[in-house]
């Protein structure tokens, strides 16, 4: 056999993926892409139906956030008789005014750590639920305009390829 024949296995495998890279290059290089971009923020914060969710999670704690601002309130008179009174009270009856509002200050720490996990727990629920519909959005997008890829995080992206406002307009257009 010539010795030009003679390439070991590495060899002739590199030369194989060469062949088939150049081969498959020249290919893509023939047919076009159609690529799209969408900053996902900006659908996220400019998307109507996240306007509207916040606004409708808002109403749904404002009792509770109110309720919390008046406890608070009634800790902070009670603080202020306290200290208006102190000299004049018993020793004893101080101490025990004193025990009260801290363990109404505590409790009412609590209660506001909880009203603001289950604030954040039903926040991202409401993101998900915004998440799932722009994607949605964007697969029908893409798929009524043909395009091969769209991406969400890019260097750089020429407005051409930013189909952005197209998802918003589209999304506005939704009930």
């Amino acid at each position: 056999m010539p010795t030009f024949f003679r390439l070991s296995f590495p060899a002739m495998l590199y030369a194989g993926v060469m062949s088939l890279a150049l081969f498959s290059t020249s290919s893509l290089a023939q047919s076009a892409f159609k690529i799209g971009f969408v900053d996902p923020v900006r659908l996220i914060e400019q998307a109507p139906q996240g306007a509207t969710a916040l606004a409708a999670l808002e109403d749904e704690f404002r009792s509770r956030d109110e309720e919390l601002k008046v406890r608070h309130g009634q800790i902070q008179a009670m603080e202020t008789d306290l200290e208006k009174n102190i000299l004049v009270m018993e020793a004893t009856s101080a101490q025990a005014r004193q025990r009260e509002i801290e363990n109404l200050k505590r409790r009412l720490a609590r209660d506001q750590q909880e009203a603001r996990e289950d604030y954040n727990l039903r926040r991202n629920e409401e993101l998900a639920k915004l998440q799932a519909l722009v994607r949605e959005v964007i697969v029908e997008l893409a798929k009524a305009g043909e395009y091969d890829l769209i991406v969400e995080q890019a260097v750089y992206v020429s407005d051409a390829v930013n189909i952005t406002d197209l998802v918003l307009d589209r999304l506005a257009e939704l009930p």
